[in-house]
């Protein structure tokens, strides 16, 4: 776990490899509740029996459910104890290059990427690679923004 205390010690990491959280399964309960959250219902997530004779032989996590893990998966790897706060300013981008079929392991890469000074403080970019336990495409690629303010 890499603990961040100083704006300092941040731009100092800019391209650190931080980390691998620990596997997460992703269960079809997970992906109820996320179509529940979200709206999206379709067969594909929610409906088991269907979904077996689809082209994923099961169910299959939503895309932005798998990014949505990208906090919890990341809080195992970095946290920002620095004195102001942490702002989620946006994301570059995003991709969702494997499924994720229920009952799989996920976990995440983490990595620093630039750090920009700002006159409100700190923008950072992360890199987030959600890999698939044996499977050799990631579920997800993210480089999300984060403003840190002093």
């Amino acid at each position: 776990m890499r603990v961040f205390t100083t704006l300092e010690e941040v731009a100092e990491a800019a391209g650190a490899e931080l980390g691998t959280s620990e596997w997460l399964t992703i269960d079809q309960e997970r992906v109820d509740t996320f179509a529940d959250a979200t709206g999206d219902h379709q067969w594909i997530h929610v409906d088991a029996e269907r979904a077996a004779e689809g082209p994923f032989g099961g169910t299959i996590a939503h895309g932005y459910l798998t990014l949505s893990l990208v906090p919890l998966l990341g809080s195992q790897v970095v946290t920002f104890e620095t004195p102001g706060a942490k702002l989620n300013y946006g994301v570059n981008k995003v991709r969702f290059p494997h499924p994720v079929r229920v009952g799989r392991r996920v976990r995440a890469h983490v990595a620093v990427g630039e750090v920009t000074e700002l006159p409100a403080g700190k923008q950072l970019t992360m890199r987030y690679t959600i890999e698939i336990e044996d499977e050799a495409k990631p579920a997800c690629v993210a480089e999300t923004v984060v403003l840190l303010l002093p």
